[in-house]
């Protein structure tokens, strides 16, 4: 059994608005061991509704929509579904009676245009809706040579579909005594190789057609790879997955950093909470971002000692602990300021660490070579103060330099930390 989840709207299909809906529906889905393979968004045109909405029937044993069922003229899902599947619309008293009594409810006149609302596709039942006007439509659709579609059109203000689903929908497509199968999914985070090598590091988990099946998905150089296995409970779909997972784990070593919604600055979090130990920064290109993502994370008073970013004018430097002539002399991308930076911040805020990044360098794509930055770590080791520097190339897409930069300094020291 697999489903489509139709999106209708303007504001979805110009970009103006993010359709979340439609997410929220496939994890339910997943959950009650359903399969979305169709996500269609489309404008309010009536031909183009009846359009999708014929096409998904034919082609899904469960059709979702969210959207179109408000009173006004761009409102056209109970028109488009009546279309798709040649019925006419009915009006249904009960859910004319509920509309008014809400509108008597408000102290309001009801407008003549709501009475839309309680208009059905013939055959229709009713999802009643205990927070708005606008009724969901349940439907069953024969099909020839297939079973079957059962099609839910939801309204799209999204607290209004999360209670109809939970209080009718969800139910509904769940087979008594429970789902016969459920969806989970397990994702791992790992940082530190390009998409296509760690691809070559896996020993052929990501063959399509392999179960629990491995997806590989790219954000700011942080790869994702999600398990996904079906099985009758989720503690079997997780047990399902253990040797994959631990594959994973074996294979990648260090590259893996945490797992679900995990970044790397909650995996430094873990291991500096762990070892009592306390950080501090100086940051120059990534101008806070590393301050920022750290005070993110709940809890972080412990460990997070303080930062400071750094100006590239000597003088201004100086205050972060970076002497002007040093400065001057050297460079603010620099081999020797990046480690001033690492010293001067685990100075002053008395941390156990001090991480740095320096300033950014201009982009030159005649270049023969990327430009560099300088990451630097200071500590105390063997009861010596250390400080080590690291040079990374500034390259990649301009729109995630700054956060790649960032995600490097935090990876030293994740490597620094891990037990």
């Amino acid at each position: 059994m697999h489903a489509e989840i139709i999106s209708i709207g303007d504001e979805l299909t110009s970009g103006q608005r993010l359709d979340t809906n439609t997410q929220w529906i496939s994890q339910r889905l997943g959950e009650l061991g359903i399969v979305t393979r169709f996500h269609t968004t489309v404008a309010d045109d009536l031909a183009a509704n009846i359009q999708v909405f014929r096409l998904a029937i034919a082609r899904a044993d469960i059709v979702i929509s969210s959207g179109g069922l408000g009173p006004t003229a761009d409102d056209l899902t109970r028109e488009a579904i009546a279309a798709a599947i040649g019925r006419p619309l009915v009006e249904d008293a009960d859910a004319m009676a509920y509309i008014a009594s809400l509108f008597a409810r408000r102290g309001r006149p009801m407008p003549e245009r709501n009475r839309v609302q309680a208009q059905f596709p013939a055959g229709s039942r009713v999802v009643h809706n205990p927070n708005g006007t606008a009724p969901g439509i349940d439907l069953s659709i024969p099909r020839e040579g297939q079973p079957d579609c059962r099609l839910f059109a939801l309204p799209g203000v999204p607290a209004e579909l999360f209670e109809m689903w939970k209080a009718t929908v969800g139910p509904a497509l769940t087979p008594e005594g429970g789902p016969r199968q459920v969806i989970r999914h397990r994702r791992i985070k790992c940082f530190g190789a390009g998409e296509s090598q760690l691809e070559q590091m896996l020993p052929d988990l990501i063959r399509r057609g392999r179960e629990p099946s491995v997806g590989i998905t790219v954000h700011e150089a942080t790869i994702t790879l999600r398990i996904t296995s079906p099985g009758e409970t989720p503690e079997a779909c997780f047990a399902a997955m253990e040797s994959t997972e631990a594959t994973i784990r074996e294979c990648l070593g260090t590259l893996v950093f945490g797992e679900e919604d995990d970044e790397l600055e909650h995996a430094v979090a873990r291991r500096l909470t762990a070892r009592g130990e306390t950080l501090a920064t100086a940051e120059g290109g990534t101008g806070g971002l590393i301050a920022r993502w750290l005070t993110s994370v709940p809890g972080h008073e412990a460990w997070y000692a303080g930062g400071t970013i750094l100006s590239n004018i000597p003088e201004r430097a100086a205050g972060a602990g970076v002497p002007a002539e040093l400065m001057r002399t050297e460079g603010a991308i620099s081999r020797k300021v990046a480690a001033q930076m690492a010293t001067a911040a685990k100075e002053r805020f008395g941390a156990d660490y001090g991480l740095a990044i320096t300033a950014f360098p201009a982009l030159d794509p005649s270049a023969a070579s990327p430009p560099k930055v300088y990451l630097a770590l200071a500590r105390q080791k063997g009861g010596v103060p250390d400080v080590a520097v690291h040079e990374t190339d500034y390259a990649g897409h301009p729109a995630i330099l700054k956060s790649l930069a960032g995600k490097r300094a935090l990876n030293l020291l994740r490597l620094v930390l891990q037990p």
